[in-house]
């Protein structure tokens, strides 16, 4: 028996992994996080699977679940959204599932940023302009970020940021960061990635709060920003591609 944490993707049914669905198919009972889940997801499990929905058990109750698919011999597919290198709680689970002497193993997923980025055509990292992407969040009622990961630190660099979890601090965020940014930066919201009621808003750090607080969104969104994605984007030929570049030593 194995609890296999498996990244869900950002939503939609047909971005898992192969390996992902062949998971779902086998195990006869599935966890998994029904605030980001496209339900649709949920139909790669047997039909006779025991679904088990996680949004409000805490972490002693999911392992509890774990514990007792264990004792029946039964795998479990442990659902993450995203992919479960961000933001998925893995390691306060494993760590109990170790001291349980439960196995477990990680399939990732497509996280949600990536997912976004490609909802939106854009290359978060531009030649010449930004060549760096900070994934990070900001604390309300969540657990406290470390003193050293400000958002004034992250905002300094200039790089491609991606804000998870953040999306009702909007406002006081935009304001923080047309310090450095500048106000006409481009800024991008997408809602739901890849999930049948998807929006994308598109504005800049001095006006996009104003267009989230119309459009209502609460949960569920990622907040980009930097210069990458601005709908058009003039950059430098990156040196792989560049005509100039001296191939004489490439073999093969």
């Amino acid at each position: 028996m194995t609890v296999h944490f498996i990244g869900a993707g950002p939503g939609a049914a047909d971005l898992l992994t192969v390996r992902a669905v062949e998971l779902l198919r086998r195990s006869p009972v599935c966890l998994y996080a029904g605030t980001y889940l496209d339900p649709e997801v949920l139909g790669h499990c047997a039909p006779d699977a025991e679904l088990i929905d996680t949004q409000k058990l805490d972490l002693d109750e999911i392992v509890a679940h774990c514990a007792r698919a264990h004792a029946q011999g039964k795998d479990v597919a442990r659902l993450c959204s995203g992919d479960p290198s961000l933001y998925s709680a893995l390691t306060e689970q494993k760590r109990r599932l170790d001291a349980l002497g439960i196995p477990w193993d990680v399939t990732p997923g497509v996280p949600a940023y990536a997912a976004a980025a490609a909802l939106l055509g854009a290359e978060l990292t531009v030649p010449e302009q930004v060549q760096s992407v900070v994934l990070t969040r900001t604390q309300a009622r969540s657990t406290v970020m470390p003193e050293s990961e400000s958002l004034a630190n992250f905002a300094r660099t200039r790089a491609t940021l991606v804000l998870h979890l953040a999306i009702t601090r909007i406002r006081a965020l935009a304001h923080e960061l047309i310090l450095d940014y500048g106000a006409d930066c481009p800024v991008v919201v997408v809602y739901r990635a890849t999930q049948p009621d998807q929006r994308i808003l598109r504005g800049t750090l001095a006006d996009i709060a104003d267009r989230v607080e119309a459009a209502g969104l609460r949960q569920a969104a990622l907040i980009l920003v930097g210069t990458a994605l601005a709908e058009t984007v003039n950059c430098a030929t990156s040196h792989l591609y560049d005509p100039a570049r001296d191939r004489s030593h490439i073999t093969g």
